[in-house]
């Protein structure tokens, strides 16, 4: 057997089970809030989202080129107002969880967001990696941007989404000590359920995402690296549908995730509108921000609504 090196992590097989339960029990997923029944009395909710990163991206990880500034400032210019005339034809809502430097660089785009009804969210300061952040630091930053939304809309956010979509080891205690009522960046299921830590109920509304339902991994471009997009629009609309249609039997909650500067695009756009066609169609559809979803969620914890079976539970 090979020497340990030092500095090296300890294999993980070689944790005792209180260790590996301990990793495990930190943040889990505690009970599934579905309703009874959506508001209005209709069969399945929606929750548009859209990571208005724009140049956060880039300045993030030190890149200051035009080039790269360029991707992002599309997002800004020209995908974000094509998203807000579409959401305004279809007459439904989103939550846009912004950077904070992206609202500072457009300060116009995010007042529009709360003048058209939409939600406007945490997204972190400069889209950081959380994940590397020490305590102080993720959480001066968190609360920088929670300010700096309020300031520059009047409304203080009250949702967050890591720019890491995920947790360090103080992430969750950041959320609970700034006062956000969800999250949404993790991805332990199809509906929003309670966080719990290390066993313990916190309150938190967790609106879950995933990869799939995301366009970045389907579309994004690095230009000297092996990233390409490798997806036609139409082959990831048809898997939004899909996740759309589950959604709607199992009367639940198809949430999605889309970026300005990535959706934006012509060709990218056109799949958003069928998909908006195809689910506007259904009349006893719910279209909630992510805060109007956790607020339903929430009777469930409270106990002023009954819940459903989850799907697996029910008569086939």
């Amino acid at each position: 057997m090979p020497a340990e090196e030092p500095g090296l992590p300890e294999e993980s097989w070689r944790w005792t089970e209180p260790t590996w339960r301990g990793h495990v029990d930190a943040v889990r997923a505690g009970r599934r809030l579905v309703p009874d029944r959506w508001p209005g009395g209709a069969r399945a909710a929606v929750a548009l989202s859209f990571d208005s990163d724009h140049e956060t991206i880039p300045l993030r990880d030190g890149e200051t080129s035009p080039g790269r500034l360029a991707q992002g400032e599309y997002g800004a210019r020209v995908g974000a107002p094509r998203i807000l005339r579409l959401l305004a034809h279809h007459g439904v809502p989103a939550t846009f969880f912004m950077p904070a430097v992206s609202a500072l660089l457009h300060p116009e785009e995010a007042r529009a967001y709360t003048e058209d009804g939409h939600e406007l969210a945490v997204h972190g300061w400069i889209h950081e990696r959380n994940m590397l952040l020490g305590r102080e630091d993720e959480r001066e930053l968190t609360a920088r941007a929670l300010d700096t939304l309020d300031a520059l809309t009047g409304r203080r956010p009250v949702g967050i989404r890591t720019p890491s979509w995920d947790f360090s080891g103080s992430t969750l205690a950041t959320m609970l000590d700034l006062g956000f009522t969800y999250d949404s960046s993790l991805m332990a299921d199809d509906e929003p359920y309670e966080i719990v830590a290390e066993g313990r109920p916190t309150g938190l509304v967790e609106i879950p995402v995933d990869w799939i339902r995301d366009d970045a991994p389907y579309f994004t471009m690095d230009r000297y690296g092996a990233v390409r997009p490798h997806s036609r629009p139409r082959d990831v609309g048809e898997i939004w549908r899909d996740e759309f249609d589950a959604a709607y039997r199992d009367g639940g909650v198809f949430q999605l995730t889309l970026h300005p500067h990535v959706i934006g695009h012509r060709s990218r756009l056109v799949v958003l509108r069928e998909l908006l066609d195809h689910i506007t169609a259904h009349h006893d559809v719910w279209f909630a921000t992510h805060a109007q979803l956790a607020d339903t969620a929430r009777t469930v914890l409270d106990g002023t609504a009954g819940t459903r079976p989850a799907p697996s539970e029910r008569t086939p």
